[in-house]
């Protein structure tokens, strides 16, 4: 059974909270608030009352909006796989270098990595610790192996390449590996950590995996 709208999809917005202040604004405030707690906090140890203070609300509004810690993750969470779609835009289009397409997603997806890190670092690392936010990270990281199959699909390049492959099974692989090296590089393990070697890798892997060798331009 789906879960009910949370109180972020229940309030409207515009009102006035107890805090006197606009709803809006003061949800914006919590979510960039807990932000920028994760940049030095983890999220288990992150408590409601520590993002309150960081946010100057009140324990009435942020429970206007958000009933927990978790449901702030998953609104930051939400907003960052929204981008990394954006990113992706030019290869979901079918171009006709797919190669070229492939490196300009990559790259600004480990733009993306790089600037909400500490909001995807939360995610993976916690994912599996809450039943809320496995439900999301699995339904969030399922958009992007759907997109995949659907260009897949779309392009008899592609299609040949993976004939007699289970498409949805090698797309899911190629999104967990981007999710995995994304996530290493945010964390600043080498050798990922230099951004020209994590485009390159993924690139390559793309590439060699989808297309026929000709298509493989990942090296300069």
């Amino acid at each position: 059974m789906a879960k009910s709208p949370g109180p972020a999809a229940r309030r409207p917005h515009g009102r006035r909270s107890a805090d006197g202040g606009d709803t809006t604004d003061l949800r914006e405030s919590i979510l960039a608030a807990t932000a920028r707690l994760l940049t030095d906090r983890q999220f288990g140890d992150l408590a409601v009352s520590d993002i309150l203070a960081a946010a100057g609300v009140s324990r009435g509004s942020f429970y206007f909006y958000f009933d927990s810690k978790h449901d702030v993750l998953a609104e930051l969470v939400r907003r960052a796989v929204a981008r990394g779609h954006d990113a992706a835009a030019p290869w979901l289009a079918v171009p006709a270098d797919p190669a070229a397409a492939l490196r300009t997603g990559i790259t600004a997806g480990a733009q993306l990595w790089r600037q909400s890190a500490p909001v995807l670092r939360a995610i993976v690392e916690n994912w599996r610790t809450d039943p809320r936010l496995q439900a999301l990270w699995t339904e969030q990281m399922q958009t992007f192996t759907d997109a995949t199959v659907a260009q897949v699909n779309a392009d008899p390049r592609a299609r040949q390449r993976l004939a007699g492959q289970d498409i949805p099974a090698v797309a899911a692989a190629l999104t967990w590996l981007g999710e995995r090296l994304y996530y290493l590089a945010a964390t600043g393990t080498p050798p990922f950590d230099d951004q020209d070697t994590l485009v390159s890798t993924l690139l390559h892997i793309w590439t060699s995996t989808l297309y026929p060798p000709q298509l493989d331009t990942s090296t300069p």
